[in-house]
C-alpha cells in the first residue's frame, strides 16, 4: 500500500552516453541528472545516474544510484531500479521504480527503513520530474 509522499523534485538531464550492451545485441544508455526539491519536507538537491536498457522496442529497464544533499549538508545515498517506456522523441520517457536510501543523518534516519516507489518522467528537452511515496 502506498503511504506518505516522501519526495518531490524537478531538474534537468546533464549528460547522456550510449554504451555497448551485453553480447553486442543491446545498447545501454547512461543518463545523469541533477534535481532539487523536498525529501521528507527538507530542501535537498539530488545528483544521480541511471543506466537504461531497451528490453523490447519502447520498453526499458533501468538501474541507478545517486546522492542527495540537504541544504544543511546532510547526505543521503539512494539506489533504485525500475521499468519505463518511451513516450516521445529524444529522452521522453516515463518510469516506475523502487528506491532505497542510506543516511547517517539523525533527522532523516527514517529513510534507512523505507522502500520508496516512484514516478520519474523526462521530456524531450531533458527536464525531469520525480515523485516518491513510502511503500507500507
Amino acid at each position: 500500500m502506498l503511504g506518505d509522499k516522501i519526495a518531490e523534485e524537478t531538474g534537468k538531464i546533464t549528460g547522456v552516453r550510449v554504451l555497448p550492451g551485453e553480447g553486442g545485441r543491446y545498447v545501454k544508455i547512461e543518463i545523469s541528472f541533477q534535481a532539487a526539491g523536498k525529501l521528507l519536507g527538507v530542501n535537498a538537491s539530488d545528483t544521480g545516474t541511471y543506466v537504461a536498457y531497451e528490453r523490447l522496442p519502447g520498453v526499458l529497464y533501468g538501474e541507478g544510484q545517486g546522492i542527495i544533499a540537504t541544504e544543511s549538508g546532510e547526505g543521503i545515498i539512494w539506489h533504485g531500479f525500475g521499468v519505463g517506456r518511451m513516450v516521445g522523441p529524444g529522452m521522453a520517457a516515463q518510469w516506475r521504480a523502487c528506491v532505497t536510501y542510506q543516511t547517517s543523518s539523525q533527522k532523516l534516519a527514517r529513510l534507512n527503513t523505507v522502500l520508496g516507489v516512484l514516478e520519474h518522467q523526462t521530456d524531450e528537452q531533458g527536464n525531469v520530474t520525480t515523485k516518491a511515496w513510502e511503500w507500507k
